[in-house]
Formats: C-alpha cells, sequence, structure tokens
C-alpha cells in the first residue's frame, strides 16, 4: 500500500475531503543539478491538492486532523499503465501497421498521431470506467 500524509479539510456524509501537499524527491537526489526533471517537478512542488477519500473503517476524524491515506499498489500500477503506456503503445502500433501498408512517411506519422490522440481518447474511456470503483480511490488508513 502506498501511502501519503494529509490534513482533513472537510466532513460529507461518510466521505471525507483531505488536503495532502505534492512534493517531489527531488531535493533528496544526488542529481539535482544535472536533471532535467528538476525544472518539471518545481511547477508542482509545495501545490495543495484536495482529495476525496473514503472512510471504509469509520474513522473518527475531525476537520484539521492529521490523517494517513493509502492507495493499493496494484491500483497505482494499473492507473500509471494507463496514463503513461497506452497512449503511446497504441501510437506505435499504428505507426507499425500504416508502415505495414506501405504508407509513405508523411502518412505514417499522421497515423502515430492519431494513434497517440486515439490512446488518449482510449485511456479517459477506461479511466472513467475504472475511477468508479473502490479499489482505485484512496482510503483512510489511521489518524497521526
Amino acid at each position: 500500500m502506498l501511502e501519503e500524509n494529509g490534513r482533513v479539510v472537510r466532513l460529507e456524509s461518510g466521505l471525507v475531503w483531505v488536503e495532502t501537499i505534492k512534493q517531489s524527491a527531488c531535493s533528496s537526489c544526488s542529481a539535482q543539478k544535472g536533471c532535467g526533471q528538476r525544472l518539471l517537478a518545481k511547477i508542482g512542488d509545495g501545490k495543495r491538492m484536495e482529495i476525496q477519500v473514503d472512510n471504509p473503517q469509520h474513522l473518527e476524524v475531525r476537520v484539521n486532523d492529521e490523517v494517513t491515506l493509502g492507495v493499493g499498489e496494484r491500483s497505482f500500477l494499473t492507473a500509471s499503465f494507463l496514463v503513461y503506456l497506452l497512449p503511446l503503445l497504441v501510437m506505435f502500433i499504428t505507426a507499425v501497421v500504416a508502415q505495414g501498408y506501405g504508407l509513405s512517411e508523411p502518412k505514417v506519422i499522421l497515423s502515430a498521431v492519431s494513434g497517440l490522440t486515439g490512446g488518449f481518447l482510449l485511456t479517459r474511456f477506461i479511466s472513467g470506467r475504472i475511477s468508479q470503483s473502490c479499489s482505485y480511490r484512496p482510503v483512510l488508513l489511521r489518524r497521526i
């Protein structure tokens, strides 16, 4: 289970709204100066995010309580696959098929871009369907 700490900001009929602070791991990395990822991480570093959390154990929490949230590893890996790999996989397959049909290079590139767009749309469709599943939502684990 992947865990993150946060602060309860409001309560609504069995649901808990928790504020977390996005933090990057760049501050503890030894390759800080030579890494381009650090610039991207700085954009959202320190940004406050408010998320809805399930409370399956019916823990007694109040506003401003510090809590620990959790998301299952399988759910995290599935979501990562959908967001990062599926669009690229669809793009690659579309480009290979277009190349196999003997299309010219500009048409193969256009096919690849179309495949990438289709991959993003497929990701959106699938994520919309699986987001209803409780296993993909963070849960309240404990009070700190």
